[in-house]
């Protein structure tokens, strides 16, 4: 397994931490498989593992409906399915959904220390907002989610709205995720990025991208964001 990136000085410090949703904070594929699959019987078409669906996640739902329908995006049920799929995960999103080991700890480290947070997921927006009330509750400053017409990550569009929200600057914020979708998503606003190795995508890929930190748990998260504050005083 790689190691933690090591606290290399000079170092930014941060007053604001944006944070991926799935694969970063929760662990949300059983319902997003239950979700798909529920969809796809709804059609006749053909159910998909959890590791399917795994690989799938992380471009939105527009594009995880798109992938798991046999007819791709041109499938003619394509918008049908996408509300289906809305509808249904939406009031079923938090059945078998929790926090990964050590995420509530490591938000309320940040928390205590006064910087602020937020979730910016490609998910669509009420599903956010829902899953940031019931797990993370005041912990999270603000939660963005995808929205008919903003461009969704690796978009900035998204994680600008979340900074406005925090009247925080890309220079001094860190972007927290899982996947190649989220360094992109940093490097394309002028945001430092963190990734972590327990979410949806391989860790020895996510480990040569470049991104100044790669943790292995989620202690470390608030570990080197606390110690580069104390580095800058």
């Amino acid at each position: 397994m790689p190691q933690m990136a090591k606290l290399q000085l000079p170092m930014r410090q941060y007053d604001a931490v944006l944070f991926d949703l799935d694969g970063t904070l929760l662990n949300t594929l059983e319902d997003l498989t239950r979700a798909v699959n529920h969809t796809l019987r709804l059609y006749g078409y053909p159910t998909l593992t959890a590791d399917t669906v795994r690989s799938y996640v992380g471009n939105g739902v527009r594009n995880l409906i798109a992938r798991a329908l046999p007819g791709g995006k041109e499938d003619a049920r394509m918008e049908e399915a996408l509300a289906a799929f809305k509808q249904y995960y939406t009031t079923h999103c938090i059945s078998r959904t929790q926090p990964y080991e050590g995420v509530l700890e490591a938000l309320t480290a940040l928390h205590e220390a006064g910087i602020k947070l937020a979730i910016v997921s490609n998910k669509n927006d009420e599903a956010v907002k829902t899953l940031s009330r019931e797990f993370f509750g005041s912990l999270v400053h603000t939660a963005v989610g995808g929205q008919h017409g903003t461009p969704r990550k690796p978009a900035p569009d998204m994680p600008l709205l979340a900074l406005d929200a925090l009247d925080a600057s890309p220079a001094r914020a860190l972007f927290v995720g899982d996947s190649d979708v989220d360094f992109a998503t940093a490097q394309n606003i002028g945001m430092d990025c963190m990734l972590v190795s327990w979410g949806f995508r391989d860790a020895d890929a996510l480990s040569q991208l470049g991104a100044r930190f790669f943790v292995t748990d989620p202690a470390e998260i608030p570990a080197l964001i606390l110690q580069a504050q104390e580095a800058g005083r």
